[in-house]
């Protein structure tokens, strides 16, 4: 499969401040001298400049390392677009088709009444998946002036790599927004680049669909802490919310996970808001522009059933309803108001639960299914054979969170003071709690004006409620350290620069001066920036001399032979993650692909994939005619695989699956049996009857054999 060689000739708000009582007039604010605003708006200007220098610099760095790392501008058509492994092949495919397409109106037709993804059906694309940003660029290559300077392949990994500019400079405003200085989001873009490893892999995954989608998801964080600031005029305010609903939205629909990230967001604000460390009416804003982007989503997707059976909007609407008709949460003694806490708590699961219930009966979905089923396994809710669940489970990417990855954290600097910064700031936000669900007096302001909550600034306690949300969800399941990584750069960084959380810990050691507070503040992260870069700027440029070479000619011998010696219409058959890459090499006509949201495809793989299972030639040609094959691609790298150990294996869980005893010696639970037939991939390779009865070999190399199925063969009476 792929190797990467050595080149021939290459080296191998401000500070916290107390609560004031209603009744209390608000202070007003010094005047600043007007020397003061100059140099005010100078600074800001100069950390405007580094925060997109930095963000630049991010994106060059990743480009670079892309084209090192694969000679990418020196090799072939096809060798670029076998780089895109997996599902990224399947997305660039599409932003291909529309290139292709005599029109883009035509392309559009082609991708909503799709009949090559998947044989012997037609689906909608746009529905089915979220690839409106190919649709998107596809026009836009299209309409600009740039076809003969620019290749579409070239357009596409830029525009990718640019949003990487997006990310960083997100992370950077919010960091700078909770601690007061940039030099604090100049720090958090360090780390990120220093953490590349943990914070993106956008260089060798480029179309994934969260490299789209995260670069939103952090422009909307940093939306929403400003929002959050308090005291913000009503033109502030409504140009926030519309940051907000447009990142939210362009989230949500360049991601299939959105709704599972949205949930998370959604149960961090109810927190907030239950134990009154943000107000009622911001958290009810943010819970409508959640609902309304959703809603959105759904109608661009030609009513995706999966958006209105989200876990996400049923908890928001359940959120929503029962705030509205109980509505004295906030009165009584602490305990009077832990008991409505509670109440409160069961009434909203309670109704998500049979709205999700509901919806889901009514529009009989079962397209997510199989996560719940991964879900209730991977915490040990019992014992599954499901095939999809276990696939899942088997994957390195969706088990715990590597030990190695806190060494790597550790080793940048970025993880102590992000465990300082969280910990300080979580008693802060304990003991503010306790004083707020204490004090029945603590009620809103009226007019729409809001108090800042006791010692904890409302954008700080929602910035403290994501990255833990999404850090255990990141230690959960390592897929999702690339929601956390960026985001603890930027807290750990404010925990670095941020008087919340020097003040504090000076005042318990009986240090605390305002001087002392502000040299700590400003000269701490200019020399741990210094220290950076010393210690890392030799690894870096290090890094950026390696030139290896993209090297995978059996791949290559394939798509070349599949495109010169097959019908275009032909229907090809295989694993997952290489008939996406014979999509877009070929265009040829697939049995399956890696987009799992789909109840009646993953049924299909699991079928496709009896031919890595012990079954009967017959039963195997049955089952690929069935779905239209003309041909089947067998990989060896599957069929006598070893990276996965004995029950995590493919053909394992075929085995399993199918109620069949597993390979090689080890325990196997007593109800398995052995199957009366050999492994279809191995026996087949003999050229044997009855195999060659229902396939004729017409391709090998030392990876693949692609074996063409015999039409109109009935049974014969020898078996």
């Amino acid at each position: 499969m792929t190797a990467l060689r050595q080149r021939k000739g290459s080296k191998g708000k401000e500070g916290s401040q107390e609560l004031q009582k209603p009744e209390t007039t608000l202070e007003t604010k010094p005047r600043i001298p007007a020397g003061g605003v100059l140099w005010s708006v100078l600074w800001s200007v100069v950390g405007g400049l580094v925060a997109v220098s930095l963000g630049l610099l991010t994106c060059i760095y990743v480009a670079t390392l892309h084209e090192n790392d694969l000679w990418f501008s020196n090799i072939k058509e096809v060798e670029q677009e076998i780089s895109f492994r997996t599902e990224c092949g399947l997305y660039y495919s599409y932003y291909k088709q529309m290139l292709q397409a005599s029109s883009v109106q035509e392309g559009l037709f082609e991708l909503i009444n799709d009949n090559t993804t998947e044989s012997k059906r037609t689906i909608n694309l746009l529905q089915r998946m979220n690839i409106y940003q190919e649709v998107f660029l596809g026009v836009l290559y299209r309409i600009l002036p740039i076809q003969t300077s620019l290749e579409p392949v070239y357009f596409y990994i830029y525009t990718v790599f640019g949003l990487q500019t997006v990310y960083v400079i997100a992370l950077y405003v919010t960091s700078w927004l909770l601690s007061g200085t940039w030099l604090s989001g100049a720090l958090t873009a360090v780390w990120f680049i220093l953490n590349r490893i943990d914070t993106t892999r956008v260089e060798f995954t480029i179309p994934l669909r969260e490299n789209w989608s995260i670069p939103f998801l952090a422009l909307q964080v940093a939306a929403i802490t400003y929002y959050l600031r308090p005291q913000l005029k009503p033109l502030q305010q409504k140009l926030a919310l519309s940051l907000i609903f447009l990142s939210t939205l362009t989230f949500s629909l360049t991601w299939q996970f959105n709704q599972f990230i949205l949930l998370m967001q959604a149960l961090a604000l109810f927190a907030l808001d239950c134990l009154d460390l943000v107000s009622t009416g911001k958290v009810t804003c943010l819970y409508l522009v959640q609902v309304s982007s959703l809603l959105l989503v759904w109608l661009l997707q030609f009513f995706n059933p999966m958006i209105l059976g989200s876990l996400a909007l049923s908890f928001i609407v359940a959120a929503l309803t029962v705030n509205f008709f109980q509505n004295n949460l906030r009165s009584g003694c602490f305990l009077t108001r832990i008991g409505k806490l509670i109440l409160h708590l069961i009434f909203v699961i309670s109704l998500t639960i049979i709205m999700n219930y509901l919806t889901k009966k009514a529009l009989q979905l079962k397209s997510d299914e199989h996560i719940y089923k991964f879900i209730k396994a991977k915490y040990g809710l019992g014992s599954t054979r499901d095939f999809d669940a276990n696939l899942y489970l088997c994957e390195e990417a969706f088990g715990l969170l590597p030990f190695d990855t806190f060494e790597r954290l550790s080793d940048s600097l970025v993880l102590y003071p992000y465990i300082w910064a969280v910990s300080i700031m979580t008693i802060v936000a304990t003991v503010a709690a306790v004083r707020n669900l204490s004090d029945s007096t603590n009620t809103q302001l009226p007019n729409g004006k809001e108090e800042e909550t006791l010692f904890l600034r409302p954008a700080v306690a929602y910035n403290l409620s994501h990255t833990v949300v999404f850090g255990l969800l990141a230690y959960s399941t390592m897929r999702m350290k690339y929601l956390w990584a960026g985001h603890m750069c930027a807290f750990a960084a404010y925990g670095i620069c941020s008087d919340e959380v020097w003040r504090p810990f000076l005042k318990v050691i009986r240090l605390h001066t305002t001087a002392r507070e502000r040299l700590i503040r400003y000269t701490v992260p200019v020399l741990l920036l210094g220290f950076l870069y010393y210690k890392f700027s030799p690894k870096l440029l290090e890094e950026m001399s390696e030139l290896r070479e993209f090297y995978d000619p059996d791949t290559v011998d394939l798509m070349n032979w599949i495109s010169t010696k097959t019908s275009k219409k032909a229907v090809f058959a295989g694993s997952m993650q290489l008939l996406a890459g014979v999509k877009l090499c070929t265009g040829r006509v697939l049995t399956n692909h890696p987009h799992y949201e789909d109840k009646s495809l993953r049924e299909r793989t699991r079928q496709v994939y009896q031919i890595y299972a012990r079954q009967s030639p017959e039963d195997v040609h049955k089952i690929l005619r069935s779905f239209g094959t003309d041909y089947v691609i067998l990989e060896d790298s599957i069929c006598y695989e070893r990276r996965h150990n004995r029950g995590c294996r493919l053909r394992d869980l075929l085995d399993v699956s199918n109620g069949h005893i597993m390979d090689g010696p080890g325990e196997n639970e007593v109800d398995l049996t052995p199957s009366p037939h050999p492994r279809f991939c191995d026996e087949i390779r003999t050229d044997q009857p009855p195999y060659t009865t229902y396939f004729t070999r017409v391709f090998t190399n030392k990876t693949f054999h692609v074996y063409k199925l015999k039409k109109g063969k009935k049974k014969t009476k020898s078996n």
